[in-house]
């Protein structure tokens, strides 16, 4: 099934909303299905960045300037060879949408119960909203 998710920071002095094309192996029946199975392939991804490693890094000119928009020009080396484990990974992220820190937003509808049934078609777009913690200080 192919999804489109969108992740914006509130926290961040510019929102830049990228959309990112991802392809789930199933068709997810509940919230908690379509995070675990978000996780999965992001973690399979970083698994795939962690195996191809260049031995010149370089970027072109439209690479910098979309990473510029970004806020952070690099080279997306993964400097932690440790391999991540895909069950710790889902753990954490249903515990951090219990603890409130994202939501998830499908077709522009708040879904807030991992149980509740989805209703996913084909393209939808998926959005993960992700709240920073804001630390207090006396000015």
């Amino acid at each position: 099934m192919k999804l489109y998710v969108t992740v914006k920071n509130l926290g961040k002095r510019k929102n830049v909303l990228t959309k990112i094309e991802i392809e789930l192996p199933i068709v997810p029946m509940t919230l908690r299905e379509l995070i675990t199975e978000v996780v999965k392939v992001n973690v399979q991804d970083l698994k795939d960045k962690q195996q191809g490693t260049q031995l010149m890094p370089f970027l072109t000119g439209a690479e910098i300037e979309a990473r510029g928009e970004n806020g952070k020009v690099g080279f997306s080396s993964v400097y932690n060879e440790q391999s991540p484990d895909v069950a710790k990974a889902v753990e954490n992220a249903l515990l951090a949408f219990d603890d409130g820190l994202y939501k998830v937003f499908i077709r522009e509808e708040e879904n807030s119960l991992l149980e509740t049934p989805l209703k996913l078609m084909e393209e939808d777009e998926i959005v993960f909203i992700k709240f920073t913690m804001l630390a207090g200080s006396l000015w």
